[in-house]
């Protein structure tokens, strides 16, 4: 609640100052961002790979697209957990803060998207507060809160429901940046139900 008094007369990184100026204007496009982490407790859990495609004018634009596995070997050797899925991605790995500082960088002033996108930007906002940041600053969408309003729905909609709802697979496996995609898919159809522009 007081966060403004913590962060007066903060010298704030360089990334940071950027990403902060560019909410002069309007955002001119969606991020939808997969976050895949231990739990989605802020502080206790771990991210362990980003992935966020654009969408702009009605279009996901698979150029415009982000992705990354983070080295969180402390984590895994604490809590006993293999880390050969580490190992195994093919998405460029980073250490957490540099790849948070290349998301924020990625982000923008973008509107955020994604399925209980508040778990995400709650993970990221504790990452940022390690590396002397204030909080995210962009607008967020829940495709989960959307597809309730589409469909006038009550109660909890996993993931794989809603891909299953458009005939789009859904595997535990897919990465990230695949998950983003999809979704992205998924948003782009309920934003058309819903008459979003």
């Amino acid at each position: 609640m007081l966060d403004w008094l913590k962060n007066i007369n903060k010298e704030y990184p360089a990334f940071w100052k950027s990403y902060l100026s560019k909410f002069d204007k309007k955002p001119e496009r969606f991020v939808v961002l997969s976050v895949d982490s231990s739990g989605t407790h802020p502080t206790q859990d771990v991210i362990y790979s980003f992935g966020a495609v654009a969408v702009k004018n009605d279009q996901v634009i698979i150029g415009d697209s982000f992705e990354a596995t983070l080295l969180q070997y402390k984590y895994l050797h604490d809590q006993g957990l293999p880390n050969t899925f580490l190992v195994d991605s093919k998405q460029p790995k980073m250490a957490e803060p540099e790849a948070v500082e290349q998301l924020i960088e990625y982000l923008e002033n973008a509107v955020l998207v994604g399925h209980r996108i508040h778990h995400a930007v709650e993970q990221i906002n504790t990452a940022l507060d390690k590396l002397y940041c204030g909080r995210l600053k962009n607008e967020a969408l829940d495709v989960e809160i959307m597809y309730r309003k589409a469909f006038d729905a009550d109660g909890q909609f996993p993931l794989e429901k809603l891909f299953s709802t458009y005939k789009f697979d859904y595997n535990e496996t897919d990465t990230t940046s695949e998950k983003a995609y999809n979704m992205a898919l998924v948003f782009l159809k309920l934003k058309s139900k819903l008459g979003l522009h």
